[in-house]
């Protein structure tokens, strides 16, 4: 039964503490315990890791500065689908949105449960993804895909049953793993840190460099810069998310104050633990062992090295409560998005309905099942090499939205404004368009179809467009 006129408003129970850890618990999953593996072998030196994960930081927090003003203008449901529209067209928000549902929300949401699984099985061995459940010949379905989708379906039914179930498990899940997370830090320090690693570790500086096996082999020419964009993939991919907070506008208290403030408090807070942990790898870990970790796991290596046998316990039961918070955020705020799109009438009629509990069931549940089907698909790692180009595609044209806004709708409130504007903003436009057409040139296998899924929106747009406009019998 769907809600009666009292329930048919979002009800604004989220204050500043909530909507922060919506934005820090969405950011940290597993990537910060797995991706410095991978820039390791791109940059081949310790300088250049912290480098990476600086600039990182600097872009993630400009970026989520500049998003105070456009949460402040428009402070409902929908946060950067209904920037883009306002800021240019709804076509520019519809393929943001379309890209949302298809590949950015629900394939992170499918990656992340798979991680958990994948975590969870160190201590439950039988959910190993080489435990085959079931084959079909032309599809094999693990047991974690299958605890993938367990996670993703209990998450989705505790969200439908109101904001105040979700917010609890978000903020209890955040609070606890940002202090093991400060926890691992601290210890790794005290009881792992070798002065002669630090040492050996900063012998290359900030040099940049492949380090094939052993070998560290010199970059030519602008091929150091594809290295950069390349290594920024999985480190701007770990930081992704913190613009979750924006789109659950409509259920936060004071939202022209608060979105801003959760926005630059939970990515402040991610960077310098992020800036911290991979600063306690480097006393840890010499960078061949952090390069060449089992897995790119490296998160498991330093554990055991600071906690000896009880390390990969200690980590994946971590990681098992840093993916399962990481993932509720993901899906508590997607769901807001395609609901506003109901409402313009560019995505399904019954998606835009609130249910008994004044949540958007219908659009949670539809975000399961297509993150479902990403989780059994096996293509949810292709699928996330596409999301970080398209999303600076949309991070780009979105800040852009700011200066367009300030010409074309210059009498809009503001009770926040984007700080360092114009500088800020525009150094953020230039360093995203510099890495999305490195990406282009240098990873043009996974940027060209990460293209092609946003411009495969253009006829479903005309699709919705022709069925809003159809005439009524």
């Amino acid at each position: 039964m769907e809600s009666t006129t009292n329930k048919k408003k979002f009800k604004r129970s989220l204050g500043l503490l909530d909507a922060t850890m919506i934005v820090a618990g969405s950011m940290i999953g597993s990537g910060i315990f797995i991706v410095s593996a991978d820039i390791v072998r791109n940059v081949g030196s310790a300088g250049a890791l912290v480098l990476i994960w600086l600039i990182t930081g600097f872009l993630t927090i400009t970026a989520a500065l500049s998003y105070g003003e456009l949460s402040a203008m428009f402070p409902k449901a929908g946060g950067q689908y209904v920037y883009l529209k306002e800021s240019f067209n709804s076509l520019t928000g519809f393929l943001y949105g379309w890209s949302f549902f298809a590949v950015i929300q629900t394939g992170s949401i499918a990656a992340v449960g798979v991680a958990f699984s994948k975590f969870a099985a160190y201590v439950f061995p039988a959910l190993s993804e080489n435990n085959i459940i079931l084959d079909l010949g032309f599809l094999q379905i693990s047991a974690a895909q299958l605890t993938a989708i367990i996670l993703v379906v209990s998450l989705t039914y505790i969200n439908t049953r109101g904001v105040k179930e979700g917010k609890t498990i978000q903020t209890i899940f955040t609070m606890t793993k940002l202090i093991a997370l400060f926890g691992l830090i601290i210890f790794g320090f005290i009881l792992a840190a070798k002065a002669d690693i630090w040492k050996t570790n900063w012998s290359n500086g900030f040099a940049i460099s492949k380090l094939d096996g052993d070998t560290l082999v010199p970059y030519s020419g602008i091929a150091v810069m594809g290295a950069v964009a390349a290594s920024l993939v999985g480190s701007l991919f770990s930081s992704d998310s913190w613009n979750n907070v924006t789109f659950i506008a409509a259920e936060i208290k004071d939202p022209s104050k608060n979105i801003g403030r959760s926005l630059f408090l939970g990515t402040f807070i991610v960077t310098l633990i992020y800036l911290a942990t991979n600063l306690m790898y480097l006393c840890v870990l010499p960078l061949n062992e952090i390069a060449h970790a089992a897995n790119d796991r490296v998160g498991v290596v330093a554990s055991q090295k600071i906690f000896g046998d009880a390390g990969t316990y200690i980590i994946a039961v971590f990681l098992m409560i840093s993916t399962f918070g990481c993932n509720n955020g993901l899906i508590l705020s997607g769901a807001r998005v395609y609901r506003t799109m109901a409402k313009d009438g560019l995505f399904f009629k019954q998606v835009k309905k609130l249910n008994k509990n004044g949540v958007p069931g219908k659009a949670l549940w539809i975000q399961c099942i297509w993150a479902s089907v990403l989780c059994l698909s096996g293509k949810y790692n292709e699928l996330l090499d596409y999301v970080i180009f398209v999303v600076l595609i949309f991070y780009i044209l979105t800040i852009t939205g700011i200066f367009r806004l300030r010409i074309t709708k210059p009498d809009l409130p503001r009770s926040y404004k984007a700080i360092g504007y114009p500088v800020l903003p525009f150094f953020y436009i230039l360093a995203a368009s510099t890495i999305c057409i490195m990406l282009l040139v240098y990873k043009s296998d996974s940027s060209l179809p990460g293209l092609g899924i946003v411009l495969l929106g253009i006829p479903i747009y005309y699709y919705f467009v022709k069925g809003k406009n159809k005439p009524t019998k």
